[in-house]
Parts: structure tokens; sequence; C-alpha cells
């Protein structure tokens, strides 16, 4: 049998549905009915009306759930045997609670406006004759005073009496069970919800209530702009008196989302989302900080400020979880308060590049700090990073121009607002520059791609104009100029190469070539004098011919029939050497290599200058990001995702410490790239008759690794890695030296300026590593000692520059290769001369040891076998390093071939002279076919350690050489072979048949 208190639950059920069925059809529905037709062009109508239709859906909720719960407790009633679980005021009183709280919520916001009194007023006569129909649903209650109190109470009151009976009933059924039953804790749990509610509803009725009252103390214009059914007052400054500085405010109205400040008819709004409540140093002071406004609450009580500040704190916390307070305002509050750091959506109001702006993202203390996007009404828009209310890290800019959907897409990053650093920028015009900033302005090293003027630019950039050391390819005219810029124009030395092969040099003026320069062609012909912008010779000026010959005097202006010239040609001149008009190089000494590219190392310096903060390291190295058309297509596809390179480091922290981890040279050695050694039978064994000049190097090239410990698996050398700032410098130094070398610039007259320009970079880049490993010590706390200039060559010439050579040599060879194609010429056809003979004749002819005759049992196993086959072979490696270092060692290797190959004739140690080596390596050479012998020669000659002069292999190369220069005077005619030449000190040689 069912207990009484379940019997009373279900009358109580039974009561509330259909007080909740009178309240529908005797309130609701005409209140409907009246607010409806007037609606229409009522602006404060049609908000009464929503207000009403809420309403209305709640109490239909609600009462569906009342009948919900009254048809589970007739089953109880009829079925006792049923458990208590089957109730839903026990089993689901979440349910019950959410639609009374959803009621209650609609109903306050109707006491706030307030909706049942102006309704009442458009029908009085009708509501006078509803008196007594209120008077029943107030059954029990207080049925006295105006009809819009008594409408109000009829809406509320049977509400709260319910909710008081559903305690009342619960108490007495959970003292009815005893403690051990099942259902003890459930009976618990819906008292303790339900006494939640009964205390939330008591507060929101109080403070609805105390918000309708505050409209009748403002004026008409305030309570329009105020009155809202959302605000609830928990505050007013003429209760709990405080004063605002500097704003000076009248009046101080905290409600339960906002803080409202009054100067006269002025309002300011402040959300409480972005209100930040700072102590202050006094006690009756505390700070109040918004997004555009600082202020300070001051009381004359303490106890005053202390209840604002309680009040503020508990609406701010309130305010950032979304939802109100349950079962009262403070309910679940943070013990530290309301985080510092918060996330929210502002429109800037106050003059100054942030107005009209809104910002959606971080905050901290009042300012966008973190990631957040801005938005401007003109279309502007910027998503990245921020700090102290500026852009901060890397951020994505549009600026619209032009047409819709036309921007320019700055992608790059930003410092105390403005660009500074790597950035990558696609203007609306089809431009795209890629390099740095600072201030907002282009500024350091940078690449212009101009589409609608068809140029390249590649150099440094000074205030957002190209200034310093540059190169620019005009595709219309079909030229290049690498020179010295200045205020956006060409000023200062340059030199101009256009795709006819004519290169000139000179000194520019504001864009324009001003003075005498000098002219070269590909024929050799020099031309010294002014020029017009064509590159045609005008005014005085001087021409030498390849032949010698010298034309001196002026030249006219160009016409269809030619070029007019009034002056001297001299052909008695003394005939040039046709080899040094070809090999004229230009730009030596016309300005210091040093200052070529240093605006590549600006940026390194300035980042290792700050300590190497990991925070810059992306503004450094660069970023890899979707290309910004993409972008561009869409403001809202914006977005600041990047991706790193494979391999890339986790922070700077971990790149210092793996420089210091292998900073001594047998750490290092095995990091820097894979080499094939030369084998040789005492690695590392001094050759007993080495010139006492030379110095023996390490026989490991020395490197940097970024990776961990010994551990060679999926390691990548630094230099190979853009991410690196090392990586990065020489990934930059390349892209200059392509702009420079490749295609127009690929000009035999350039070759010296790019040797020294390689030589340079080494010297820069040991620098570099230098100042980060100066770092990385700084941060254990210790010094690196300082280098001599003789250590630092040694390790700009042993180690940095064989380190970086392969990644300049496939332009700095070509360069060779042209400058030395007429010699290289030569030697062809001497080797292809030279073929025509059988071995055993050619040898026949070299064999230099004149005390041995070379019979056919000695020469057989000299041509067939292993002996100069092996030597030819070795010497055929050559082409397969790009080190001259190890060309050398080739040279070496293929040497000590060539002696054991004797030795085993001799049948004894035999140690080669140098006029027994000459013949005999003229013999490897011809066999080996090396092409372009003589740009070889020349590129390891240039680039080899000048430690080596006099030594060992500067003797080989030495011997190397004159080897190359027989070769080159070779001529067969009827089967006799002349060679003659000389090796300065070292003796001279002459061979006939």
């Amino acid at each position: 049998m069912a207990s009484s208190e379940e019997i009373a639950l279900f009358q109580l059920e039974e009561v509330f549905s259909a007080t909740l069925a009178r309240i529908d059809s005797l309130i609701l529905q005409p209140l409907l009915s009246e607010v409806e037709p007037e609606s229409s062009s009522d602006p404060r109508g049609r908000e009464f009306l929503q207000l009403l239709h809420r309403l209305h859906e709640c109490t239909q909720h609600l009462w569906e759930v009342t009948d919900q719960s009254l048809h589970s407790l007739q089953r109880r009633v009829q079925n006792p045997s049923c458990s208590l679980k089957t109730l839903l005021l026990l089993g689901q009183p979440d349910q019950i609670q959410k639609a009374h709280r959803e009621y209650i919520e609609s109903y306050t916001n109707c006491i706030v406006v307030p909706a049942f009194q102006r309704v009442i007023k458009r029908r009085s006569e009708y509501w006078r004759g509803q008196r007594n129909a209120l008077r029943q649903i107030l059954a029990g209650g207080n049925a006295e005073g105006s009809l819009g109190t008594m409408l109000a109470q009829a809406l509320h009151q049977p509400l709260a009496q319910h909710v008081q009976q559903y305690l009342i009933l619960l108490l007495r059924l959970r003292e009815r069970l005893e403690e051990e039953h099942s259902s003890q804790e459930m009976v618990m749990k819906a008292i303790s919800l339900f006494g939640d509610l009964q205390s939330f509803m008591s507060q929101a009725l109080d403070q609805a209530v105390a918000t309708q009252g505050l409209w009748d103390t403002l004026s008409s214009r305030l309570r329009d702009t105020l009155c809202t059914p959302g605000h609830r007052l928990l505050l007013d400054s003429q209760d709990v008196p405080v004063t605002v500085a500097p704003l000076r405010a009248e009046r101080g109205l905290l409600f339960d989302d906002t803080l409202v400040l009054l100067q006269g008819h002025n309002v300011c709004t402040f959300d409480l989302k972005l209100v930040w409540v700072e102590s202050g140093q006094k006690e009756c002071v505390c700070h109040i900080v918004t997004p555009e406004e600082v202020f300070s609450l001051c009381a004359r009580d303490p106890k005053n400020l202390a209840i604002w500040r309680r009040k503020m704190t508990l609406a701010v916390c309130q305010a950032l979880r979304g939802n109100k307070d349950f079962p009262m305002l403070g309910t679940g509050l943070d013990p530290d308060g309301p985080l510092d750091s918060r996330q929210a959506t502002y429109t800037f109001q106050q003059e100054g590049r942030l107005c009209q702006a809104t910002y959606e993202g971080d905050w901290f203390r009042g300012k966008p700090h973190g990631k957040g996007t801005l938005k401007w009404p003109d279309g502007r828009n910027f998503v990245g990073g921020f700090h102290q209310g500026l852009e901060q890290g890397f951020g994505i800019h549009l600026l619209p121009r032009g047409p819709e959907d036309q921007f320019d897409c700055y992608k790059c990053h930003w410092r105390k607002g403005h660009m500074c650093g790597y950035g990558m920028c696609e203007y609306a015009t089809g431009d795209i520059y890629k390099g740095y900033f600072q201030v907002g302005l282009r500024h350091g090293f940078g690449v212009l791609d101009s589409v609608p003027q068809a140029f390249r630019y590649t150099g440094h950039w000074e205030k957002g104009q190209r200034s310093g050391f540059g190169v620019q390819d005009d595709n219309d005219r079909g030229e290049r100029y690498i020179g010295m810029w200045q205020a956006d124009q060409r000023h200062g030395p340059g030199i101009v190469i256009s795709q006819a092969g004519i290169c000139y040099q000179g000194t520019f003026q504001q864009d324009k070539m001003a003075g005498p320069g000098i002219c070269l062609t590909e024929d050799g012909s020099l031309y010294e004098g002014t020029v017009t912008n064509d590159l045609i010779p005008m005014g005085k000026g001087k021409v030498t011919f390849p032949n010698g010959f010298v034309l001196e005097g002026w030249f006219g202006s160009w016409t269809g029939k030619g070029l007019p010239i009034q002056g001297v040609l001299d052909t008695a001149s003394f005939p040039l050497d046709s080899s040094s008009t070809w090999k004229r190089q230009l730009s030596v000494g016309a300005f210091p290599k040093e200052n070529h590219w240093q605006g590549v190392f600006e940026p390194f310096w300035a980042f290792v200058h700050e300590g190497c903060p990991g925070e810059l390291q992306e503004a450094l190295l660069g970023f890899y990001i979707q290309r910004s058309k993409g972008l561009q297509k869409s403001q809202e596809n914006l977005c600041c995702l990047r991706s790193h390179q494979k391999g890339h480091p986790d922070d700077m922290k971990e790149i210092l410490e793996d420089v210091l981890r292998h900073r001594e040279p047998e750490a290092l050695q095995p990091f820097l790239r894979e080499v094939k050694r030369i084998q040789r039978g005492s690695p590392g064994k001094r050759p007993e008759w080495e010139g006492k000049r030379s110095h023996w190097i390490c026989e490991q090239p020395w490197c940097f690794h970024l990776g961990n410990g010994n551990n060679l698996e999926g390691s990548k050398p630094v230099l190979s890695n853009s991410q690196h700032p090392l990586g990065k410098l020489l990934q930059t130094l390349l892209l200059t030296f392509q702009a420079t070398y490749t295609g127009i610039g690929a000009s035999k007259h350039l070759q010296a300026l790019a040797k020294d320009q390689v030589k340079q970079h080494a010297r820069d880049l040991w620098a570099a590593y230098r100042a980060l490993l100066r770092v990385a010590l700084d941060h254990k706390g210790q010094t690196l000692k300082e280098e001599d200039e003789e250590t630092r060559n040694l390790q700009v010439h042993g180690v940095m520059l064989p380190a970086i050579l392969s990644s300049f040599y496939s332009e700095l060879s070509t360069l060779y290769l042209l400058l030395h194609e007429r010699e290289d010429s030569l030697y062809q056809q001497g080797l292809t001369s030279l073929s025509l003979l059988p071995d055993a004749t050619l040898l026949n002819y070299l064999w230099p040891l004149k005390d041995i005759k070379l019979t056919s049992n000695r020469r057989s196993p000299l041509v067939t076998g292993t002996c100069f086959l092996a030597a030819s072979q070795s010497l055929q490696k050559i082409l397969t390093t790009v080190d001259p270092q190890e060309k050398l060692e080739v040279l070496e290797k293929t040497y000590e071939e060539i002696e054991a190959a004797v030795t085993r004739i001799m049948g004894y140690k035999y140690k080669l002279s140098t006029d027994d080596l000459l013949p005999l390596l003229i013999y490897v050479v011809s066999r080996a076919r090396i092409q372009h012998l003589g740009a070889e020669i020349h590129l390891i000659r240039d680039l080899m350690d000048s430690r080596h002069l006099g030594g060992l292999y500067d003797f080989l190369l030495t011997t190397l050489e004159s080897c190359y220069r027989h070769i080159q005077k070779e001529d067969l005619k009827s089967h006799s072979l002349s060679i003659s030449g000389t090796l300065g000190r070292s003796g001279s040689l002459a061979l006939s048949s």
C-alpha cells in the first residue's frame, strides 16, 4: 500500500496541474490576444509579445512535466509494488527542476520590463472583471493589491507554494523510510535539488523586483536605454555609496552582466566578461580595468567597498561561465576569483587605430593578449598573436584593395604592433615580397617579384625602399643590375649585364649612369668611356679590340645606319695576350666584398645580440604556410596555422645545447656531411718529402649537426636545415648567389667576384657559428676563448669552406667553365690527338727513365695491368667531389699509384723526381680524359687552403697544371710527338720521338 506522503504528493501534482490549466486559460491566453494586434507597429509591443510567448511556452512545458510526474505517482498509488525510482519526482528530479527554472526566468523577465502592468493598462476594465478569477488562483495566498500586483502574484505564488509543499512532503517521506532503505539517497538528492530551487526562485524574484523598481528612479531616456528583460540589478551606488574616479560618474549600477556608470544623460556600459577588479594600494580604493577605460571605485566606508568588490567579483565569474549561478549568485565560485586570462569579443569605440574594430580572442587584464582576430568595418582583418594589446608574433593581415575579394595579404611576424621580422606578402597587383620587415616597412634582406613591372629584386631594403647592395632583373629590357641602391634608385658602383653578353661596370647616380665606365663584350673587346642606358658608346671613349687595335675618339648617337665615330684607330699597338683579354674580370675593387650581403646577417646578429630568445626564433627563420591566394578568396578562411619542416627543432634551447655538445672537432666531424673518404695505406702518415711550408690537415671534415648525441639515424646536418640559424643563413646566401650568377648573370667576367663572395660567405658563416657557440656558453656561465687570425683562417678554409662549397658549386663551376672555355677546348683537341696513339706507343714516347730500357716484357704489365690503369681511375675521381681538399687528396692518391707502378717495374722503392713524374702524369691524364681540366685546376688553386702553398699539394697541382698546358700544345704529325714545357724552379723537360 502506498504511503500517505505518496498519496499527498499525487494530490499535490493533481492540484498544481489544474492550476496551470487555469493560469493558461484565464491569464496567458488573454494577455497574448491583447498584445498581438498592437505588436506589428510598436517595437515595445513586439518585445512584450516575445516575452509572453516565451512565458507561455515555459508554462506549457511545466504543465507537461507536471502531468508526467502525476502519472508516475498515480501508477505508484495504484500499484505499490512499483519501485520509488519510477517516480519522476525522485528518479528524474533534474527534469522537474529545469522546467521550474525556465518558467521562473521567463516570468522574472516579464517582471523586469514590466510587461504585466503595461498590458493591464490597455484593458483595465477586462481585468477588473477577472479579479475574482485571480483570487481563486491565489486561494490561500495574498489576494489583495492592485490588478498588476495580483496578476504577477497569480503567475508566481502557486509555483512557490508548490515547491514548498514538495519539500515538506519529501522530508516526511525521508523520515518514514528506514535509514538503510535503497531509496534514501534518491530522496535526499531530490530534497537538495528542490531546496536549491526554492532559494533560486526567491533570489530571482528579489532581483527582478529590485530591477523593476530601478526604472522609476531614472529618466525616460535612461530607462529606454537600460531597460532590457535580461538585466538584473545587483548593486546601486545610491544604496551602497561609492564614487568613481577619474570618470566622475554620478551613479554606478551593477547588473548581473554589465557595469553601468551614469553621468547626466550619458551612459557608459562595461561588459562584465571584460572587467577586471584589482585591489588598490589604499583600503578604500579598488581599480576597475576594461578594454578602453581604467578607473577606480572609492568609498569612505571600507565595508561598502568590500560589498562592491565582492558583488562585482561574483558577477564577473557568473558572466564568464555564461549561465546564471544556481542556486545563488556566487555558487561554485573559484577561490582565486575570476581568471586574468579570458576569451571574449569586443568592439572598440574610442578614436585610434582600433576604432570600430571588433576583436575576438584571448584577453589579459583588459588587453588583447594571446591568439585573436581583429576585423574592421572597411574589410581589414588581422588574425594572429597579441601581447598587451599590440600585435605580436606571427600574424596574417588583409588589406582590401579595389574590387571585392582583392586584398594585400601580409603573412609575417609582428612586434609591438608593427611587422618586424620575416614575412611573406602577396599584393593585389600580383607582386610578391619575401623578406624582413622593421616597423611595418621592408627592411633588411628581401626578394620582390613584380608582375606588372616584370622585374625581380633580390637585395637589401631600408625603410621600405631598395637601399644597399642588390640584384635586379629587368625582364622587359633583358638586363641584370648588380650593385648599390639608394632610395629605390641605382646609386653608386654597379654592373649591368645584358642578354647580348655585354657587361658594363660604372657609377650610377639617381638611377642613371654617371661618368665613364667600362664595357666588356663576349669576344673580349674592352670599351672605356661613357655609354647610354642601352649600353651604346656615347661621347668620349676608347675601344681596345682583342687583336690589340685601339680606337679612341668621340662616339655619336646611334642611327639606323650605324654609330658615327670621330677618332684615331691605332693598329701599331703591341698585340695583346688573347687569354688575358678573354679573362678580363669586373668589380674587382669596385665595392668591397665584405659589404655585399651583410644585410642577410643583420637579423641574425640582432637575434644573437638579444641572446637567441625562443620567441623570436620563427621571426628569424621563417615559417611554412599555405599560399596567400587561397586566403584571399574569403576572409572567413583566414587562419594562422603553420607547419614546420621535418626535423625542425623543438626550440632554440635545443639548438644551442646541440651546438655546445658538438663543439669539439672530433665530435663535430662526423655530422656535417656524408663523405666517401679515399683510403690510403697509412692514413694520417705524413709523406717524407712534403715541403716544409705545408701543413698537415685533419683527415675528417669538420661539421655541425642537429641531433642527439652520436645517433646518426634520422639526423640532418645543420647547414642543410633551413630551420637552423646557420642553415637559414646558407639558404639565403645561396638564393643571392643564384640571383646574381645564373641566367643572364652567368658571365665569365664575374668569376672573380663569385669566387670572392664564396670565400667571404665562409668567413661570415664561421663568425655566425662562433656567435651561437658564445651564446650557448653564456647560458652556461662560461666564456668563449677568442681566436687569432691564423686560427680563424685555418677553420674557415679547413672547416667552413668545404662545408658550404657544395651549395654554390653548380653556379661557381659554370663560371669557371665559361672563363676557361678556350683553354679547355685546346686541351680537348690535345687529348683527341693523344688518344690516336696506342697505349704502348704513347708510353714508349713518354717513358722518362733513360737508364732502364722499356722492353716489351716491362711494357705489357704497365699497359694491360692495373698499374697506370689504377692511376687513371684514381684521377677520374677528381670530378666526384666538390671539396678542393679532397680533390688534392685524389691527386696525391694518383701520384702514389704512379710511383707504385714504377716501383714494381724497378723492383725496389723508387722516388719519382719532377722530370720523371711529368711525362708519366701526361700519360695518365690522357687516358683518364678529364673533361674541363683547366676549370678544375683553377678552381682548386683559387679555393685551396693557402697553407698548402709550397707543400706536396702545391707541387702536385703545379705538375698537373704543367701537364695540362703540354697537352694543350700537343700536335700529332707523322706519328711524332713533341712536348716541351717548363716548371720554373723545378727544372725543364724536352722529349721527342
